[in-house]
């Protein structure tokens, strides 16, 4: 799987894991140089507290598009620190 946005490639990897219809990427297959890290955090009652990073590609900023979870419940423990993408970055299948 692939997550794109402005033409950037985000992440790409053969080993997401798929939670509620959202591809987790693993750390390691992330494109660190469009993340800027953000104070935004939510709570979900199953998962726990997620943190978010803002997607950076050159002069755009996407706040708050990439979200993970440091201390996730027990239910979701594989996806400690694997990063998942909304507000308009494509998550596809990669060639």
């Amino acid at each position: 799987m692939r997550a794109i946005w402005r033409g950037a490639i985000l992440a790409e990897s053969d080993q997401t894991i798929v939670i509620e219809n959202n591809q987790y990427f693993p750390p390691d297959s992330v494109n660190r140089e469009h993340f800027s890290k953000s104070e935004a955090t939510t709570f979900c009652p199953w998962k726990g507290d997620a943190c978010y990073h803002d997607v950076v590609v050159g002069d755009s900023v996407n706040s708050g598009a990439a979200w993970f979870y440091s201390e996730p419940m027990e239910a979701v423990k594989e996806i400690k620190d694997y990063i998942a993408f909304w507000k308009g970055v494509e998550v596809v299948e990669a060639d």
